[in-house]
């Protein structure tokens, strides 16, 4: 684009910019008083011309479709920290936006500090709030599912979600928040909260702790909004089909000589039917956070309440041994037992503070606690479902409640030996948890038949609702030290470190309260990472890591349930190539994982019971790419291929066949583009590929694979001087019919949904 701007003001050139660009561009006066702006003169991308106009200012632009709005570089989502200060912070400030503003430049790594993703021995995907935005995420799942190595195992309305990672089950419970566990929903995550969603793949014990369910795949870490320079007062209203609204509201301020001090608040209000017909989905949500950057000092707190109800909750179902052809899957709109109800509560309140001792030496403490509670009309099936998809259910009450202190202190120092660099850290965490449930049933119901195109309401269930009761206590501990050593002025990075993790489980029984089990096990966790940049642009990376995972609580419906299983070792290698190309960022990497395989054990007269039995070993190859192919078209596009094999079952039953679960290939590819012939108008589409995948660990019971296609468009304009972004977007467009897989079991994904919302700034 020609662009021609003679030396002037600041504010004035700004204007001219974009009248010849075609852009809105916002902005305080005082912001840019004061300014000389340099001459501009040749053919120039929009964002060129503005990132030269801006140098040197401390001021940083966001732009969203045709409108850009400017700020204070500490505004957390443009931030760009000095490198050093950067790899000195825990979970503190964030790092600027890569080309196309959806993605991140870099993420945290826990202990290893805040990192560039061309200095980090990992592979490692960060969203920002402007993909959460435009994508209208209701919840943490629509985001992570963007990269091809991630997938859902539940659908919307479901009573959880839980995640893929490399075909490696994570748990909602598990997902970190500011670099601590357990302090988020065990059901859903609302985005509402949430500023960043750094996806690490690959084990993360070494950076963060033991995860509380010994997840191993990879790790997921939300970063909580924060106030940025400019005063925020946004309102969003949304309607999701069917007859599903909500209200959301986002103020930031920010207060003191030098805007020290911030304040952020969410506010949400939703309710009506949501996806299953007939069902309803509520949620009220508030959520406040309070910080402080100093000139040593940095502090933060987060102050959450949640209240989420379902009704008709999208379930799981189970099918008989004989079955070896899946019937097809039932529409979208259908739950499987009408009159299933989840109500959960949540309160969480986490801070975190750090403080430069000197220039060089940081000290950082963080602590949160979490409680929560589960009220569900549960459904029990005595017998699953055969291939026409007939079935029994029972109801029974299966409450539970969590109780969780989280906590996390470490120190870092940066020094030289010589021409060697170094970032030492040293650090300490302890999680706290106390489990209980309730899981009133009764004795010996046949159930009633039922049939999953036709469900039955629910049967009626036990007149009598136990109280939860304790079921365990796990306290995880541990202690690290690693260093990340520089060579070469920063072309070999070698970080070596371990941690040392102690898990201490205690079970107890829920009618009599007495201790049925526990185990005490420690083990040292050695990472090896190792990053080589040949040039400028390409980095070389490979990793090994080691772990003890904490055995996972064994759910409803097994003769063991709330038994916790022993934990278990996991390694991981991994090796892979990134290189920046400017505006276009890519990775390949190849990786091996293996873990004890959990498995289900049938008896003869029906029952069941869950364990490990044998091993699961994935092997796999990742590629991905994100950026800005040319100004205004952004992309985010991966693929995932994986051979997951089950290998030393017991007495070589089922040895050598594909894990369950683990679909061996998958696809992403999104684009957002912004029209060049209606100025505002930007214009989205994805596509979301998965293969066939076995739901049983014999190979007989195969899911089809499927390819889900997602449109959206949305117009930023200013209407009496307020700007507006209206959006909508379209999920499973085509309303394709098919299933998710959950381990052994399997849900009917969500058919076609619309999704409508507009967002004004006051």
């Amino acid at each position: 684009m020609q662009i021609s701007i003679p030396s002037q003001p600041l504010s004035k050139a700004l204007l001219q910019l974009g009248e010849q660009a075609s852009l809105q561009i916002f902005f305080a006066q005082n912001l840019v008083d004061g300014y000389q702006a340099p001459a501009l003169s040749g053919n120039l991308p929009p964002e060129e011309a503005l990132r030269r106009l801006l140098a040197g200012t401390g001021i940083a632009f966001r732009r969203n479709g045709n409108n850009v709005s400017l700020s204070r570089v500490a505004d957390a989502e443009a931030a760009v920290l000095d490198t050093v200060e950067v790899r000195g912070s825990f979970e503190g400030g964030l790092l600027g936006t890569y080309a196309g503003g959806q993605m991140a430049r870099g993420g945290s790594l826990g202990i290893l500090g805040t990192s560039d993703t061309m200095d980090t021995p990992f592979s490692m995907t960060n969203y920002t709030s402007a993909m959460i935005e435009d994508q209208q995420a209701r919840t943490l799942a629509d985001i992570v599912v963007n990269d091809a190595s991630v997938r859902t195992t539940t659908a919307p309305a479901g009573f959880g979600e839980d995640f893929q990672i490399r075909g490696w089950s994570v748990g909602s419970g598990e997902v970190g928040f500011n670099g601590l566990y357990s302090l988020v929903s065990s059901s859903r995550i609302p985005v509402q909260i949430i500023e960043r969603v750094e996806v690490l793949k690959g084990p993360g014990t070494l950076m963060r702790g033991i995860p509380p369910n010994g997840s191993i795949g990879g790790s997921i870490n939300m970063r909580s909004k924060r106030a940025g320079n400019e005063p925020l007062t946004r309102l969003t209203t949304s309607y999701v089909s069917s007859k599903n609204l909500s209200a959301h509201m986002d103020v930031g301020r920010r207060f003191g000589e030098a805007k020290e001090w911030g304040v952020r608040f969410n506010g949400v209000l939703k309710g009506g039917e949501a996806s299953i017909k007939g069902g309803k989905q509520d949620l009220g949500l508030a959520a406040l956070g309070l910080d402080y950057t100093g000139e040593r000092l940095r502090w933060s707190m987060d102050a959450i309440y949640l209240d989420d109800t379902v009704e008709d909750f999208r379930s799981q179902i189970g099918f008989l041994n004989d079955v070896t052809e899946m019937p097809a899957a039932p529409d979208g709109d259908i739950g499987f037992y009408p009159g299933t109800r989840l109500t959960q509560r949540d309160s969480t309140v986490a801070s975190r503070l750090e403080y430069d001792l000197t220039d060089r030496i940081t000290a950082h403490v963080a602590v949160g606690y979490r409680d929560g509670k589960a009220r569900q009309i549960f459904p029990v099936n005595p017998e699953r479902s055969d291939a026409e998809g007939n079935f029994r259910v029972a109801s029974t009450f299966y409450d539970s409640y969590s109780e969780t202190w989280n906590t996390d202190a470490g120190l870092s120092a940066v020094f030289n030996t010589g021409a060697i660099g170094h970032r030492l850290a040293l650090g300490a965490t302890r999680l706290t948890q106390e489990s209980g449930n309730a899981y009133s049933a009764i004795a010996n119901d046949p159930g009633e038949w039922s049939n999953i195109y036709d469900p039955v309401p629910l049967p009626a269930g036990p007149t009598q609702r136990l109280e939860p009761k304790r079921s365990s206590e796990k306290t995880l501990t541990s202690i690290v030290i690693a260093d990340t050593m520089s060579f070469a002025e920063d072309r070999v990075l070698l970080t070596l470190g371990a941690r040392k993790q102690t898990v201490d489980t205690e079970n107890y029984n829920t009618t009599t309260g007495a201790r049925t089990s526990g185990y005490k096990a420690s083990a040292i966790s050695p990472v090896a990472g190792l990053v080589v940049k040949p040039t400028e642009n390409v980095s070389l990376y490979a990793n090994y890591t080691a772990g003890l995972s904490a055995g996972r609580v064994v759910g409803a419906g097994y003769r063991n349930t709330g038994e916790v299983l022993d934990p278990y070792k996991t390694k991981q290698y991994e090796a892979g190539v990134k290189v920046d190309w400017g505006s276009l960022m890519t990775t390949v990497s190849v990786y091996q994982m293996a873990r004890p395989a959990g498995q289900e054990e049938f008896y003869p007269d029906g029952t069941k019971s869950y364990g490990y039995f044998g091993e699961q070993r994935n092997r796999g190859l990742e590629i991905t790419a994100y950026g800005e192919l040319q100004p205004g078209l952004r992309m985010f596009a991966s693929a995932s291929f994986i051979d997951g094999k089950l290998t030393k079952t017991q007495n070589g039953v089922n040895e050598g066949n594909r894990a369950p679960g683990v679909p061996s290939s998958m696809y992403n590819l999104g684009l957002d583009w912004d029209t060049p012939w209606v100025n505002g108008l930007s214009l989205n589409g994805r596509m979301i590929r998965t293969s066939s995948m076995y739901l049983d660990n014999a190979n007989t019971r195969r899911l089809p694979g499927v390819t889900r296609f997602d449109v959206g468009a949305r117009y930023s304009t200013v209407i009496a001087g307020k700007p507006v972004v209206l959006r909508a977007n379209v999920e499973n467009l085509t309303d394709r019919k098919y299933w998710l897989a959950s381990g052994t079991y399997a849900t009917n994904a969500a058919g076609r949904t619309f999704v409508l919302s507009a967002t004004v700034d006051f």
